[in-house]
């Protein structure tokens, strides 16, 4: 026992002296000199044998490190996160190894937030935004997907949305129709060059890196679908309507109008309010076709082989059975043929009427010479059953 405890006294006062007296680098000095004696003694008697300074002074040089101080490292978190809004602990590990550098941090992070972002692009993208950007002869219609509403209201998504449909009116559509829709996916318009301004996005870059940016920030699967673009004559007006609108140029669902006009005019007040009213109409009725005359041949064929099944099951007489045929797809024509419907502020008229009633006032023949109804995720759910691929193509 007393040789036991003799054995443990200078061990208990070597450790003493080295954790409590450290402060003191003359105390230091003397320790770290005797055990510099001793090694030597030992490596010269003990071939191959390692001295424990050299351990014991890595061990010290690891706490004095080129690592900067906590308050500074909280404050480059802080810069970091604020440029690109990523997650804490993606920041902070981009810092630890670029050696808390800000700006090689920050080129470290998009290339990870690329890398997530191509995992995550196989996800179903069904909500987002419809952005609504219009010009004296233009109005161009984007939609940008994502996975959730609560990424839909984001700003930065957002501005996103909002920055292509500005650009989306540059796409030269001069080869349609006067007055058509032209449409246009992501082949045409993801390589265009995008000029942002935005704290978290900016800077010259592609359509398709910026919404890779973009998806890697919000940490959800982001997709451009597809865009619009309705031209109008030089005797005419566009109109737009969104509906669920968070602010001006966004929104859920939007109708698109535009209305044309014989000769030249002064009452483009009122082709402007009616065209609203009208853009109001078909976001709330969804017409598929202009007119009765242009509704497909196929659908006519199909709506009369139900109706005439619905019929036949009265067990009624033939001719009758054709009266009602008949009656009913009148019907058909007033639900899907926009000039067929029947308005709705005022349900005592139809679309037709109210054109006509329009010609008179401004003095001039006017007509509808095309809309346009977009919604967000409209047919996503098909395109999913028939195993194309999601948020892609319209």
């Amino acid at each position: 026992m007393a040789f036991a405890r003799a054995a443990r006294r200078p061990l208990g006062v070597f450790f003493y002296s080295a954790s409590g007296r450290f402060s003191s680098g003359n105390e230091y000095s003397t320790v770290t000199s005797k055990l510099e004696s001793l090694s030597q003694y030992k490596s010269s008697v003990l071939p191959g044998y390692a001295s424990p300074v050299r351990g014991f002074g890595n061990f010290l040089r690891g706490f004095s490190s080129e690592a900067p101080a906590v308050a500074d490292q909280m404050s480059l978190i802080k810069q970091l996160r604020q440029r690109t809004s990523a997650p804490i602990k993606d920041v902070k590990a981009s810092l630890v190894e670029c050696n808390w550098d800000l700006e090689a941090a920050q080129k470290d992070l998009r290339k990870r937030g690329k890398v997530l972002a191509s995992k995550k692009s196989s996800r179903t993208a069904a909500e987002g935004m419809l952005a609504v950007a219009q010009n004296e002869g233009k109005v161009a219609v984007i939609e940008l997907n994502c996975e959730t509403d609560f990424v839909a209201r984001n700003d930065i998504f957002q501005y996103l949305a909002l920055a292509m449909a500005k650009h989306a009116l540059l796409i030269d559509n001069t080869s349609q129709q006067v007055s058509g829709v032209f449409h246009f996916g992501p082949e045409l318009f993801e390589e265009l060059k995008l000029n942002l301004d935005h704290p978290k996005v900016n800077g010259e870059t592609t359509v398709s890196n910026a919404v890779t940016e973009v998806a890697a920030i919000m940490g959800e699967n982001v997709k451009f679908r597809r865009g619009f673009l309705l031209s109008k004559s030089s005797a005419g007006v566009l109109s737009a309507y969104l509906h669920t609108c968070p602010q001006p140029g966004l929104g859920r669902i939007a109708g698109i109008v535009s209305l044309e006009v014989e000769g030249e005019t002064t009452q483009l007040e009122a082709l402007q309010r009616v065209g609203s009213e009208l853009a109001m109409h078909v976001v709330a009725a969804k017409p598929l076709f202009l007119s009765k005359d242009l509704v497909s041949s196929e659908a006519i064929a199909n709506e009369r082989e139900i109706l005439k099944s619905q019929a036949e099951s009265t067990a009624k007489s033939q001719m009758a059975v054709e009266k009602m045929v008949e009656g009913r797809l009148r019907k058909y024509f007033e639900e899907v043929a926009l000039m067929e419907q029947k308005f709705i502020m005022n349900d005592a008229i139809n679309i037709k009427t109210l054109v006509d009633n329009l010609s008179k006032e401004v003095g001039s023949p006017v007509k509808v010479a095309n809309f346009l109804r977009v919604e967000v995720g409209e047919g996503i759910e098909k395109l999913e059953a028939s195993d194309e691929p999601v948020a892609q193509t319209a």
